[in-house]
């Protein structure tokens, strides 16, 4: 018989990680720091044995779930069992988004998990790259045009004008619901405001005069990571990209880390080839998915 439940406790962690997965090791530390709750680990057992979980994350302590990262099954019906049962007891109203780290070649594998979630109203988003900079790498040398942002005001105003034309998927899908100040607005506070890592590391390239992109380096709970990067439209297409992830970069290996994480979306070609360039390499892809209406 089929049982479907959260973890009674931190002593069941051993039997949700049966299912493998780059998030496992991050597990306990999520616990400690409030990232995670037990009570939204589940699983499904059958016999004792799992065969289906899910999970969820957030920020903050005190924060509703931000984002389904978990959903690992072994049969559809148990996939299915879970979801009805977690997303019940779990979320209120739409659930948060999904997403799910897998290998480069991973529609090669069994994509039952994609079938489950589409049943339940999930819908893609966007496939995006996971990339990783290593000591070692060669970083570009870049010029004495950086400086670091003015004010909140100057990088706020800039993230509103790096947005028009935008290949990023999840920002053209918040511009549908916001204009380009509120997005940016949006993003500062609930983004960069909230990393602890120097603000020193941040910075705008100039050129003739006047701020053209900006480079965010920061450090999340997990990782150093390039956070944001972005260059006005007039200013595409002269190799900045390149300058600023360059800047960012050296920045980050200047503070002696052991590797930097990064992301875009894979229809986003040009940042690709950036970051391509730059020496990183792609470890994993992650897909996005939404529901728009409650389950």
């Amino acid at each position: 018989m089929l049982e479907v439940r959260p973890l009674k406790g931190r002593h069941e962690l051993d039997l949700f990680r049966r299912f493998p997965s780059s998030l496992n090791a991050e597990l306990e530390s999520d616990l400690d720091t409030g990232r995670r709750r037990l009570d939204w680990l589940w699983l499904a057992l059958d016999d004792g044995e799992p065969v289906a979980r899910a999970a969820w994350w957030r920020r903050d302590p005190g924060e509703r779930p931000a984002v389904m990262d978990v959903f690992d099954l072994a049969t559809p019906d148990a996939g299915r069992a879970l979801l009805d049962a977690a997303l019940r007891e779990v979320v209120t109203g739409a659930p948060p988004p999904f997403l799910r780290f897998v290998p480069p070649d991973w529609r090669d594998h069994d994509t039952t998990w994609l079938d489950v979630l589409r049943e339940a109203g999930a819908t893609p988003l966007v496939e995006r790259l996971r990339l990783e900079w290593r000591p070692g790498t060669p970083i570009a040398a870049t010029g004495a045009r950086f400086r670091e942002p003015a004010g909140r005001e100057e990088l706020v105003g800039l993230m509103e004008r790096v947005v028009e034309g935008s290949l990023d998927v999840h920002t053209k899908a918040e511009l549908t619901r916001m204009s380009p100040r509120e997005q940016a607005e949006a993003q500062y506070e609930h983004e960069l405001d909230l990393y602890d890592s120097p603000r020193e590391w941040w910075r705008v390239v100039v050129v003739g005069g006047a701020p053209a992109g900006f480079v965010i380096p920061a450090r999340n709970p997990y990782n150093p990571i390039i956070a944001y990067i972005g260059v006005v439209p007039e200013h595409r297409g002269k190799g900045l990209v390149g300058e600023l992830l360059a800047e960012g970069t050296r920045i980050l290996a200047g503070n002696g880390v052991p590797r930097i994480r990064a992301s875009t979306d894979v229809t986003n070609v040009p940042m690709a080839r950036a970051f391509a360039r730059a020496g990183y390499v792609t470890i994993e892809h992650q897909v996005d998915m939404v529901w728009e209406q409650p389950v």
